[in-house]
């Protein structure tokens, strides 16, 4: 009879009748104990190689991908992230034309329009765009926007009056950084000036959210297009599933076929 509290878990999972016949007739006592590292039989060791084979493709296969797709990677700015570099110094020292604050609030509405847009990261976004709205507006309609924005403020979302509310605002902001009031800028433009804490420009923290959503480390393994997803995408939302079957299933067989070579049969 074997000892069962010799036999550990990893026995069990790696070494299910190990031995032939002829290797039990010559076991005694003392061969009971089972270990996957120092396997005494030949389907033991065949197991001990197979599956430090296979988990080495598995790693190779996940972090060996990951590490050359890092390797590889190289920062790639979004077209709005150019545009706003193309005017952010201007703006930075106050000598920017209507035209150029315009591009930099449109280049922030794209970045405010992001999901992934962090809370924390949306303040100074806001506050940038409300500076330079509020610029672009002047004198003479300064005080008819903050009025519009406060309205639309006190305004219930999902009450009757909040769509006119919000078109109102959203007509006038059109006009000021000149774009068509149906335009995704026009309608996103008044959510943000209401949402808008301050005015107070933050060039620091704007910086680096505008880098930080809109830079993006890309390669051809990431702009590489194979069956509809970004490759590295579908490789390892895909392609690494289909591995691990692929794997467990060729690790049956070969033992199945190792058992049967070796004369070996489950009872």
């Amino acid at each position: 009879m074997k000892k069962l509290t010799n036999i550990g878990a990893s026995d069990v999972l790696f070494n299910f009748n190990i031995y032939s016949m002829d290797e039990m007739k010559n076991l005694n006592e003392k061969d009971y104990h089972i270990s996957f590292f120092q396997p005494t039989t030949k389907l033991a060791k065949f197991n001990r190689n197979l599956s430090i084979t296979l988990l080495t493709v598995w790693a190779v296969c996940i972090f060996g991908f990951q590490i050359f797709l890092k390797v590889i990677e190289e920062p790639t700015p979004e077209m709005a992230y150019v545009e706003y570099q193309g005017v952010w110094n201007q703006l930075k020292s106050g000598q920017a034309s209507d035209l150029e604050k315009q591009v930099f609030i449109k280049s922030a509405l794209s970045v405010l329009g992001k999901v992934t847009l962090k809370p924390e990261d949306r303040v100074y976004l806001n506050a940038a765009v409300s500076h330079f709205t509020f610029e672009l507006a002047g004198e003479s309609q300064k005080a008819l926007l903050g009025n519009k924005i406060e309205i639309l403020r006190s305004a219930e979302f999902g009450k009757s009056d909040y769509p006119n509310q919000k078109a109102d605002l959203g007509s006038l902001s059109a006009k000021l950084i000149n774009v068509e009031p149906y335009s995704l800028e026009a309608k996103l433009l008044p959510i943000e000036l209401a949402a808008a804490s301050s005015s107070t420009l933050n060039t620091e923290m704007v910086e680096m959210v505008m880098a930080k959503y809109l830079i993006h480390n890309q390669s051809f393994l990431t702009d590489y297009v194979f069956l509809g997803f970004p490759f590295h995408y579908f490789y390892t939302g895909v392609f690494l599933l289909i591995l691990f079957v692929g794997i467990c299933l060729y690790y049956c067989i070969a033992t199945d076929k190792a058992m049967f070579r070796l004369g070996i049969t489950e009872e």
